[in-house]
């Protein structure tokens, strides 16, 4: 399986990674196939994500996808941010081997549960999409955390240090 250039040098120099602090809103997914779990966070001013971050539990698909689209959606509107799909994000990386894009599918849905948790905090306008899928994340999240429970008490335990 080979990885494109500019994924390998996000996977050793990924940017805007860690836990973010006073956050308006955080996406957390995970995969039940593969086990990958990433949390997004964004801090928002006027509507516009002005600050994002990560924290991702995976392989080097998921590492440089998350990176990636901390980059994509840095200074966008949450309007545009909506808009990124799969195919952007495999463009961002140069492409992904077959067996990997549903990676970089993993980072479009912890933005949109990021922006969903901003939207609902802030009692704004949850489009039905929004709404839909959200409800399809939710159920993918509960079967992750019930196939790698042990496994996802750990990195929960750590993570709220």
């Amino acid at each position: 399986m080979a990885y494109s250039k500019k994924v390998l040098d996000l996977f050793r120099k990924q940017r805007n990674a860690g836990k973010m602090k006073d956050y308006d809103g955080v996406g957390k997914v995970g995969n039940p196939v593969c086990g990958d779990v990433m949390w997004l966070y964004i801090k928002v001013k006027d509507d516009v994500i002005i600050d994002i971050t990560f924290e991702t539990f995976g392989c080097i698909a998921a590492l440089a996808s998350s990176s990636i689209i901390t980059d994509m959606v840095k200074g966008r509107s949450i309007e545009d941010a909506l808009k990124i799909v799969k195919d952007d994000v495999l463009n961002e990386l140069d492409g992904l081997p077959p067996v990997k894009i549903h990676c970089s599918v993993l980072s479009i849905d912890a933005l949109q549960e990021a922006i969903y948790d901003y939207l609902s905090k802030n009692k704004k306008e949850i489009s039905e999409f929004l709404e839909r899928r959200h409800q399809e994340l939710e159920k993918e999240r509960k079967e992750v955390e019930v196939k790698y429970k042990d496994w996802i008490q750990k990195e929960e335990d750590l993570h709220e240090e």
